[in-house]
């Protein structure tokens, strides 16, 4: 390992590092198995899901990268009713 990677390891701390935020926004679930973005003011969760049509369950940022709602989600992976 080099000394750029050594220092890498060392000195982040991902869970607080604005860097790693997508557009500024966290998830809405940390830690869980959600993979959509937490609502915020300028992030409002006000969009139907693409998949069962179900209203304010999308954020703009969950949108832009094509995710479905939690649910939708869970039903594809298998782990939905």
């Amino acid at each position: 390992m080099d000394e750029e990677d050594q220092d890498f390891e060392e000195d982040e701390d991902f869970e607080d590092d604005d860097d790693f935020l997508i557009d500024g926004v966290g998830f809405q679930d940390e830690g869980g198995n959600s993979a959509l973005r937490a609502a915020t003011e300028s992030n409002p969760r006000n969009l139907p899901c693409p998949s069962c049509n179900r209203p304010n369950r999308l954020t703009p940022a969950d949108k832009r990268r094509g995710y479905q709602c939690d649910e939708c989600a869970d039903r594809a992976e298998g782990r939905g009713n």
